[in-house]
């Protein structure tokens, strides 16, 4: 390995090809960067924030950002942990994300990056949102409570499966997942249950119905190892979960 082909993060040496993101090269080799809407089939897209990482002495998204011959890169640090804890508390205030009564818990991203970085109490008011539970669709149900607006159903739907299902509506604190469909309901929709977009959340917001607890809390994904060991959901697909 030279240096015209790696760079570093916190001190260790990453090798990357031509093309590549900090956050894949750093994946491949086997360097966890916290993050929630990154997934390799689908464009990056940089919304979640929580994958910022320090590269050059500028402020970047791992997730869309380059990777270049030499560049010193600081992700493990106490501020940008600080940060990515902000950020993950604020997504558990502004929703209802209600962990030991989820039937995603121990197999929920966004749970286990906030075991991560040490996220262990929401500091903020929470908002209690009243959001709507979707269960029009025979296979699926959407629970908009959970929902943490990382646009990879959206993504998914419109850039694997050429359907268009899911948008965001609005801006700012009033932005909110839609269904596309004459009535707004998933069971109205073209979303069928082998589209990629069914597979993708990260969160328990779009989950498949009579199977919840197939896998004992306890067994899960995360219940065995931390993220950083095995992954994000994307990276387990197939594998056991709830």
């Amino acid at each position: 390995m030279t240096p015209f082909n790696q760079f570093r993060i916190d001190g260790q040496a990453i090798p990357f090809t031509p093309g590549q993101t900090i956050m894949d090269a750093a994946l491949a080799a086997g360097v966890y960067i916290p993050h929630l809407c990154h997934n390799p089939e689908l464009a990056p897209h940089g919304s979640c924030r929580v994958c910022v990482v320090r590269a050059g002495g500028r402020l970047v998204s791992s997730c869309t950002a380059p990777a270049a011959a030499g560049l010193e890169v600081e992700s493990a640090t106490p501020d940008l942990q600080a940060s990515r804890r902000t950020i993950l508390q604020l997504r558990f205030v502004e929703g209802n994300h209600i962990c030991p009564a989820c039937q995603k818990t121990g197999a929920c991203q966004l749970q286990a990056v906030a075991y991560y970085t040490g996220m262990l109490a929401p500091h903020f008011t929470h908002f209690f949102p009243r959001r709507d539970l979707d269960a029009s669709h025979p296979d699926f149900v959407i629970d908009f409570n959970r929902c943490i607006l990382c646009e990879l159903c959206v993504r998914a739907s419109r850039d694997l499966d050429g359907k268009d299902v899911f948008a965001i509506s609005g801006r700012g604190i009033a932005s909110k997942l839609v269904i596309e469909s004459p009535t707004g309901r998933l069971g109205d929709s073209r979303f069928s249950a082998d589209d990629r977009a069914a597979h993708v959340c990260p969160v328990g917001a779009i989950l498949p119905k009579r199977g919840g607890y197939s896998v004992p809390i306890g067994q899960r994904l995360y219940d065995r190892a931390p993220i950083s060991t095995v992954g994000d959901v994307a990276a387990n697909e197939g594998r056991t979960t709830p």
